[in-house]
């Protein structure tokens, strides 16, 4: 099947790899431009252009799908269907009428349930007890579109952003592989209960506030690892947490319950949480060992509470 992807993050670049794997003709692929990145802001490709560069694939990399010149060559391609994953463009009804087949969106949430930008770590956030990924037909809305395909799996107690995102690209690619290679599917509508939207992540959400339950921190931790990184603030200075498991404790909320060679305890809302693994502004990410060395925490000592 003649093919155009359109993506751009890593999430993306695993469908455009199993896409091309499957024996499709993938004939044009569409991402976002390339970016500064690194220590010395050199432009950097997305890894969907690294894919299709290493594959002899055609790149298209305008800022907008809405004047006639990109809509003109991407309807000179001929593809009778185009996948969606991650791209970071609003496709207009014009390009999303061109395939026969119409456009294909990979989503990482069992929808209609986590709509929007950010599922992965809302999902997490949330304490959902399962996420997978749906094949959408789409359409005008925000991730409105009947669903062709789902799969789903549960959430584990230590699952992070990074690890469900590696769960989710590997099924996505997978169910994006399975959706072109039988279409036309019938397409279910979504249901119109149980709608929610899964907003851009902020920085300003990864601060630490010991008041609530360390349950809720547990989650926020691993919500936001790698990106931004949970944020304690300890005597003025950040300290984001990497790693940590909600146990049995009480006391102030932020106050330190005790320290030992392999977790620090914090007492929080409800319950305390014992972190294992931390880094301060400008650091590495440190065992609580090593982290203590140049670092003293002691008992009694109190993290900063949210302004």
């Amino acid at each position: 099947m003649k093919v155009i992807f359109a993506g751009t993050p890593e999430f993306a670049a695993q469908a455009l790899s199993a896409i091309v794997a499957a024996g499709h003709d993938v004939a044009l692929v569409l991402t976002q431009p390339d970016r500064p990145a690194g220590r010395g802001m050199s432009l950097q490709p997305s890894a969907v252009k690294k894919v299709a560069q290493e594959r002899g694939i055609e790149v298209f990399q305008p800022l907008t799908l809405k004047d006639a010149e990109a809509q003109a060559r991407i309807a000179a391609i001929g593809a009778e269907a185009m996948v969606v994953a991650a791209y970071g463009l609003i496709l207009p009804q014009a390009v999303l009428d061109m395939p026969r087949f119409g456009c294909l969106n990979i989503h990482a949430s069992l929808l209609p349930r986590w709509r929007g930008a950010a599922p992965i770590q809302r999902a997490l956030l949330a304490g959902d007890a399962e996420t997978g990924v749906c094949i959408m037909q789409m359409e005008a809305g925000l991730d409105t579109g009947p669903v062709l395909l789902r799969g789903a799996f549960p959430i584990e107690d230590t699952d992070t952003a990074a690890t469900l995102h590696d769960r989710l690209a590997a099924l996505g690619a997978r169910l994006c592989v399975e959706a072109l290679g039988k279409l036309p599917l019938p397409a279910a509508p979504q249901p119109t209960e149980g709608v929610t939207y899964a907003h851009k992540i902020e920085k300003v959400e990864a601060q630490i506030d010991w008041t609530r339950p360390a349950a809720e921190l547990d989650r926020h931790i691993r919500a936001f690892n790698p990106f931004p990184g949970a944020q304690a603030v300890f005597s003025g200075q950040t300290v984001k947490l990497w790693q940590a498991r909600p146990v049995a404790g009480s006391g102030r909320a932020g106050c330190i319950l005790s320290v030992d060679k392999r977790e620090v305890v914090v007492a929080c809302g409800e319950g305390a949480l014992a972190v294992s693994e931390l880094q301060k502004a400008g650091g590495k990410r440190l065992p609580v060992q090593q982290f203590l060395a140049g670092h003293p925490l002691k008992e009694g000592d109190r993290f900063d509470l949210p302004a």
